[in-house]
């Protein structure tokens, strides 16, 4: 086999050094790729450069544009400038505004619609659709409700009769009749014979056996239930077994929220693979995307996800230190002083009883080792009635409330969105045990949105690891305060960074010795 050129670095403008680092953040250039045969170096040069004697040009890079990252049908399906998502965050942290802000600059975010009830959903929905106007680049999420599929029901029918362009089915374990209502009614076939959707469906996943069912047609027994309610029609129900249920499909690895903490470099692939298999099985006519989400805080981390080969990437934890983001400010400043090691694993309110678990902000919160203390309590006990008087007190102070007072509480809160809950904890002294139990779960999110600070020991902030890597990397730059942090700025210096990394990389397989200090991209004002 013969041996590649020895790549030896010379240090010069139009080598490595500074020089290279220069010539790759001019992404939008083509360069070339010289060779000395004096001494055998490689180096880059700009493409108005002309050989002299003893020098030779062995290779030229096109241009590299931050649109030109990740799949491009990504683009031209959602109206997109960049393959890139804001994903969404529960109850309204991923705002209105959030959305509206990303979708003028042509790009993607979905609204936090999980833990709202439906009157503030309709509420929310009717000032972004006054801000995005005709835009169909935004959406809202349908998070997975198991312990109430009636408010799961009905969050997804809101959505359809407001007619949101994108869904995002986050937290599912599996396919329910919500969720596939969502993606088969109103498909239709146009006259060249192809199928049509009226909304797309986003589906993030963590295991590939729950990717697999999005990326196949809805099952034939959901579609006969829910054309039995007369929900779909009878040719609705025919043409989604020509489509999966999400044609794009988030891999969620060691994420904010809901996580199995699964590295992002094994799963992304799995699920690919997955994707290839269900394509070829089932003969689909259109893509299916498989996008990337957790741990994506700096630019060489999204760099490595679409190298991964994501067709696009989801940012979650960053940007709930924006201007836009809808928690306090004193929330703000908290997630804005993590470090990477700065977060910890606690029990879900959504899926408590399940014993699922959420990441979030440990640093300066003791959210966490109370939320698993009250999980290690509903584990232990049966029922409010058999707690003896020092776990009560214990509660007390966790709770900052009685029990019996946290009880009536969940109670008023119940009788109007869930009455059926009730009658179940009537019948199930356990299941009343875990309400009082999960009102601290779910009220401390409350806190830390409105910025309580009464209870700023409680605030619940979902964070993952990412949140440390964006601190470090935007320390000192006009990133590094929330005050000046916007969505769209963060989202642009993401992508144009990784676009700067890609290039690096590509000048280094040339063989070309590409200083470490190179791949440091510093977030600047991008227009």
């Amino acid at each position: 086999m013969e041996r590649a050129p020895s790549g030896r670095a010379r240090t010069g403008p139009e080598f490595t050094g500074t020089g290279a680092a220069r010539l790759a953040e001019r992404c939008r250039r083509s360069l070339q790729i010289v060779y000395s045969s004096a001494d055998a170096a490689l180096g880059v040069a700009p493409r108005e450069w002309v050989a002299t004697p003893g020098y030779e040009v062995v290779g030229v890079l096109p241009p590299l544009y931050p649109e030109w990252l990740g799949d491009r049908s990504f683009g031209t399906e959602h109206a997109t400038r960049f393959a890139y998502v804001a994903g969404e965050m529960a109850n309204g942290i991923a705002t209105t505004r959030l959305v509206a802000r990303m979708a003028e600059a042509e790009m993607l975010a979905f609204f936090g619609a999980a833990g709202l009830p439906p009157d503030r959903l309709e509420k929310e929905l009717d000032e972004l659709a006054g801000s995005v106007g005709n835009r169909p680049n935004w959406g809202v999420n349908l998070i997975h409700q198991p312990s109430s599929p009636a408010a799961e029901e009905r969050v997804a029918e809101i959505l359809l009769r407001r007619a949101v362009p994108k869904i995002s089915a986050s937290a599912f374990l599996g396919l329910t009749p919500a969720v596939v209502f969502a993606a088969v009614s109103g498909i239709r076939q146009d006259a060249a014979g192809r199928v049509t959707r009226p909304r797309a469906i986003f589906a993030k996943v963590s295991r590939p056996e729950v990717a697999e069912q999005f990326m196949s047609p809805a099952p034939p027994e959901i579609l006969r239930l829910l054309r039995g309610q007369g929900r779909i029609t009878e040719r609705e129900a025919h043409l989604a077994a020509r489509v999966p249920v999400a044609e794009d499909v988030t891999v969620e690895a060691d994420s904010a929220g809901h996580t199995d903490g699964r590295p992002l470099q094994v799963v992304l692939p799995a699920v690919r693979e997955v994707r290839n298999r269900c394509r070829s099985r089932f003969g689909y006519d259109r893509p299916i995307r498989v996008g990337a989400a957790g741990g994506l805080g700096d630019p060489a981390a999204v760099a490595s996800a679409y190298a991964l080969g994501a067709d696009y990437v989801l940012t979650g934890s960053v940007n709930q230190v924006t201007a836009e983001a809808g928690v306090s400010g004193a929330a703000k400043a908290m997630l804005a002083d993590a470090g990477i090691a700065d977060v910890a694993l606690a029990p879900a309110a959504d899926m408590f009883e399940m014993g699922a678990k959420v990441q979030v902000l440990r640093r300066g919160t003791m959210f966490a080792g109370r939320a698993s203390r009250l999980y290690e309590v509903y584990r232990a006990y049966d029922s409010v009635e058999a707690l003896p008087a020092e776990v009560r007190n214990e509660l007390h102070r966790i709770l900052g409330l009685p029990v019996e007072q946290v009880w009536r509480s969940v109670r008023r809160h119940l009788s109007d969105r869930d009455p059926s809950r009730l009658e179940r904890a009537a019948a199930d002294p356990k299941h009343r045990l875990a309400l009082v139990l999960r009102w601290y779960t779910a009220r401390s999110s409350d806190w830390a949105a409105d910025g309580d600070p009464e209870r700023r020991t409680d605030y619940q902030l979902w964070c993952g690891p990412a949140m440390g890597a964006f601190n470090q990397w935007t320390a000192g730059t006009f990133l590094g305060s929330p005050r000046t942090r916007t969505v769209v700025q963060v989202a642009r210096n993401l992508l144009e960074g990784a676009a700067v990394i890609t290039r690096l990389h590509q000048i280094r397989s040339y063989g070309v010795a590409v200083p470490s200090e190179a791949f440091g991209y510093r977030p600047r004002e991008l227009a």
